[in-house]
């Protein structure tokens, strides 16, 4: 049976991919009491890294937002891991912390990180807002455009 957070990305038309492998000596979430601590999440749509290249230079703040939001796809199925598939069991979406690949001098990393906060309100309602940074950076792994990390409440 469906919970009602599958219902919600149903409606929505969201399906979350599976959740990624790490790919280097991490692991991509940990469970700790009531909290899962997701790992950086980067753009992967259907095992291939996407949006590779500078927000300023090879991306727009619009589809930088895209990437965000792809990393918060992301980020969900990971949580969904952590949950035996259960997204119903999420309290809270407590934190996300947002690293943009930027050209110097670029001072929209909060709209871009905006991508990934808007999904969770979406999927989550009230549940989804969180305390979160959103921080440009000259350089980030594979290149991406963006990388997200979170922290959810579990029950």
């Amino acid at each position: 049976m469906a919970g009602q957070i599958d219902a919600t990305l149903e409606k929505l038309g969201i399906i979350l991919p599976e959740a990624a492998a790490p790919a280097a000596n991490y692991i991509p979430y940990t469970v700790s009491g009531n909290l899962v601590y997701v790992s950086g999440q980067v753009p992967f749509v259907d095992g291939q890294i996407t949006y590779q290249g500078k927000v300023g230079q090879d991306f727009t703040v619009e589809e930088a937002a895209d990437c965000a939001r792809v990393c918060a796809l992301n980020i969900l199925a990971q949580v969904k891991a952590a949950c035996g598939g259960d997204l119903d069991r999420v309290v809270q979406c407590v934190k996300l912390g947002g690293f943009v690949n930027c050209v110097d001098g670029f001072g929209q990393q909060p709209t871009v990180i905006n991508g990934a906060s808007d999904l969770m309100v979406e999927v989550f309602g009230d549940k989804g807002r969180h305390a979160r940074f959103a921080v440009g950076t000259n350089a980030l792994p594979l290149n991406v455009a963006v990388e997200i990390d979170a922290i959810f409440e579990i029950s």
